[in-house]
């Protein structure tokens, strides 16, 4: 079973049912998106986790209406002065979690363009905040993507995020919000996604 992971129905408003593959729409944010999905794959076995949703690009990274693959997803986990927390005895931190290589090569393959991701609990709204977060390297901006992969990591089932690019991060004013097309970037991304499991299959 394919477990496909969106934060709002509307996100995922073109998805046709298919056989072997659950819908699930999450809520908004890292913790509803980690509880929902922790809470799916417990309940039944899963071969692969597949989050798909809009997203926001840096500066130069994506185009408003491109379908893209996340690599990486990260979040911030330190300190507001960018210092890393100081954890007693040696206690492990984890604010990275990647997609499936093979899948992201695959796409990367069909020409889609692979970004790294920083998940938010709230969206940048200024060209401060866009520009401290392109600095620490991330390209596309999403309030569930690390949390989805995360939880999937913990559960050692295979995942992957794609997104479609509705706006560019920073100014709200400027940002060139467009729904419409990040929903057909994502639709584009997704259905390749598809194509190669078909393809898979068939062998």
């Amino acid at each position: 079973m394919i477990l496909l992971a969106g934060a709002v129905a509307d996100e995922l408003g073109f998805w046709q049912t298919r056989e072997g593959v659950e819908l699930l729409i999450t809520g908004v944010g890292p913790v509803e998106a980690s509880c929902a999905v922790a809470q799916a794959l417990a309940a039944r076995p899963c071969e692969l986790v597949v989050n798909a949703g809009i997203a926001g690009a840096f500066d130069g990274a994506a185009q408003i209406g491109d379908g893209v693959v996340i690599e990486q997803d990260a979040m911030e986990l330190n300190l507001e002065s960018g210092a890393p927390l100081a954890l007693p005895n040696g206690t492990g931190l984890v604010d990275r979690a990647g997609s499936d290589p093979a899948l992201v090569a695959a796409l990367r393959a069909k020409g889609f363009r692979v970004c790294r991701g920083i998940t938010v609990a709230r969206v940048t709204a200024s060209e401060a905040t866009a520009c401290r977060l392109g600095e620490l390297g991330a390209q596309v901006e999403s309030m569930e993507g690390f949390a989805v992969l995360r939880a999937a990591q913990r559960a050692g089932v295979r995942a992957i995020e794609l997104r479609g690019i509705s706006n560019y991060c920073g100014n709200r004013e400027s940002s060139g919000w467009d729904f419409a097309a990040g929903i057909s970037g994502l639709r584009r991304v997704l259905h390749a996604l598809f194509e190669l499991q078909d393809a898979a299959q068939s062998k």
